[in-house]
């Protein structure tokens, strides 16, 4: 099972980056399962009904959120809804949404989970404790493959969430940072990890910030207008080979495409 998993969509010029490049990636790259994060697919900013869909529409089978997934307030008019859309699973009780989503593959099911960390982020339950609990849910079946954004800020809280779920899960793919790193794997006991997917958006920017925006923002601290950048568009994500009888990935490529 191939599984394509697609970094930090920013603003306008992430999606357009998705519409020219998805529909051709996938077909060639014979994907099985696209999972896009677009928790800044709005102007930046959240996400809304029109830009969830330009992303399905351009060939994501789920769209993950994060930390911003209620930063855009027309995000309540399909939240409840649409099932294809998944916020963190550890926020806390009584928030709208679904943290997890399930998709058949030939006869395997790929649950497809998200969560926060905690360092440098908002309060939310512990994503350890979390996984445990879900992972719990399906332990009577032996045809679960689970796959996991997670969206956190500290290498270290990535790297030990990697390990600490390594064997039982086929995929930990990183996002948040909106910066790709070199560090994708196959854990000891069979799961892929990437710290961090990257962005697809514009790379001249601040994290995706026009650079006057971001700049003033850092230097000033102050809540100034964030503009989304325009220049050096790349679409950036990771492609997973995983085994469909044992759950393990058998390969990780990471891939960043200029527009």
């Amino acid at each position: 099972m191939r599984l394509l998993f697609v970094g930090d969509v920013f603003g306008r010029p992430g999606r357009r980056a998705v519409k020219q490049i998805l529909p051709d990636l996938r077909q060639a790259e014979n994907v099985d399962l696209c999972v896009v994060n677009g928790e800044n697919a709005a102007a930046g900013l959240g996400i809304n009904k029109k830009c969830a869909d330009e992303l399905f529409g351009a060939g994501a089978d789920v769209i993950t959120l994060g930390n911003h997934t209620f930063s855009n307030k027309e995000i309540h008019q399909i939240i409840n809804s649409e099932k294809r859309l998944i916020r963190p699973l550890n926020l806390p009780p009584g928030n709208p949404g679904i943290g997890s989503a399930e998709f058949s593959h030939l006869g395997t099911t790929c649950v497809v989970t998200q969560l926060c960390g905690r360092i440098f982020l908002p309060p939310c339950d512990c994503p350890f404790r979390k996984i445990d609990e879900l992972i719990r849910q399906y332990e009577a079946r032996t045809d679960v493959r689970f796959i996991i954004d997670f969206h956190a800020e500290a290498t270290s809280e990535k790297i030990g969430f990697g390990y600490y779920v390594d064997g039982r899960v086929s995929a930990v793919i990183g996002t948040h940072t909106h910066v790709q790193t070199a560090d994708e794997r196959i854990l000891p006991k069979g799961t892929a990890y990437l710290t961090d997917v990257g962005m697809t958006g514009p790379h001249h920017s601040v994290i995706g910030i026009e650079l006057e925006s971001g700049l003033r923002r850092l230097m000033q601290i102050h809540p100034y207008e964030a503009d989304v950048a325009r220049g050096d568009v790349r679409f950036s994500a990771v492609l997973v080979d995983i085994d469909p009888e044992t759950g393990a990935s058998r390969s990780i490529r990471r891939m960043q495409i200029p527009l």
